[in-house]
Order: C-alpha cells, then sequence, then structure tokens
C-alpha cells in the first residue's frame, strides 16, 4: 500500500469522509428542520383518524400525550386539527371505568388516561373519540363500563374506512 505522510491511502479517505460528515451536520440538521416544516406549508387543516390498540396504560398515555402535543403544535402553526380517536384491540380496556380488570400497577395509570381522555374530549380540534364495539366484546366490556367522554360505534374498521374515503390521514400509533 502506498503511504502519504505516515497514512495509508484508505485511512487518509476515511478521515477525509468522516470530516465531511461532521462539516455537513448543520446543512443536513437544516434539512431536516426544513423538511419538517415544509409539507404542511399552506395547509389550512389536518384532518388525522388515530388507530389506538395498545393495552398498556403508560403507552396509551403517551400516545394521548403525543396526539394532544401535536394538536397544540397544529393550531400554534396556524392550521385547525380534526382528530379523531379511534380505540380498538386491548386498548378498549383503557376507555372503561372498571380499573378493577386492569393490573393492579396500571390502576393509577388508567386514572391518568381517563383525566387525558376528558381533556381531549373538550379540546379544540378532538372531533371524536370513539370505541369499536367489537373489541368491546371481544375484551368482555360492557356498554355501561365505557368511559362516558367516548363514542362507542359498531365497527372500528368501517369508522377508519370512511375517515380515510373522507381524506383523513390514517397513523397507527
Amino acid at each position: 500500500m502506498t503511504k502519504h505522510g505516515g497514512l495509508t491511502w484508505r485511512v487518509a479517505v476515511a478521515i477525509l469522509l468522516g470530516a465531511s460528515v461532521l462539516l455537513s451536520a448543520p446543512a443536513l440538521a437544516a434539512r431536516v428542520e426544513a423538511a419538517d416544516a415544509n409539507p404542511v406549508a399552506g395547509l389550512k387543516d389536518a384532518n388525522v383518524a388515530f388507530d389506538i390498540t395498545a393495552g398498556d396504560a403508560g403507552r396509551v398515555l403517551n400516545i394521548l400525550n403525543t396526539i394532544d402535543e401535536t394538536r397544540e403544535s397544529f393550531i400554534k402553526q396556524g392550521i385547525t386539527p380534526h382528530f379523531v380517536l379511534a380505540f380498538r384491540g386491548p386498548a378498549t380496556l383503557l376507555t372503561q371505568t372498571d380499573v378493577s380488570r386492569l393490573k393492579p400497577e396500571e390502576r393509577e395509570t388508567a386514572s391518568k388516561v381517563a383525566a387525558k381522555l376528558k381533556e381531549l374530549r373538550g379540546a379544540a380540534g378532538i372531533e371524536r373519540l370513539d370505541q369499536c364495539s367489537i373489541a368491546m366484546r371481544g375484551q368482555k366490556v360492557d356498554k355501561a363500563q365505557v368511559n362516558p367522554d367516548v363514542t362507542i360505534v359498531e365497527n372500528g374498521w368501517i369508522t377508519l374506512v370512511g375517515y380515510q374515503a373522507k381524506g383523513y390521514a390514517y397513523i397507527a400509533p
């Protein structure tokens, strides 16, 4: 191998490539920031249907908080959010009021989920909180146990198809 100044040409190339990556990092960060802002440029409304299926109370609380942060961010950017939160599968247990069906260690977080649902139900940009009745049957949740801030729908998949057909973006967090 040919050496130049004590370095092999491969080491020299690796150093040059590493330096170019480091020097271009600010430019990459600016491009990421621009790419994040650019897709919503000129947008007046943000129609989104969130398909929430997680059964862990902490995960659902995190999802709800992130949805709320996203809603607030759209509003700050002058974009009107139109959000639908659809609950299915194991998430069904977290839209009910009977915490005795949850693991003892999840009950405190489940009460935070219930409080967040109440908060979201009254928040600007939240159109609906939907609970699939098929999932209720699968999780053995009685209609009387469903949080009053949540609307029971016959079939969550049909509801999600309807929203997508109306131009709502589908997000499955």
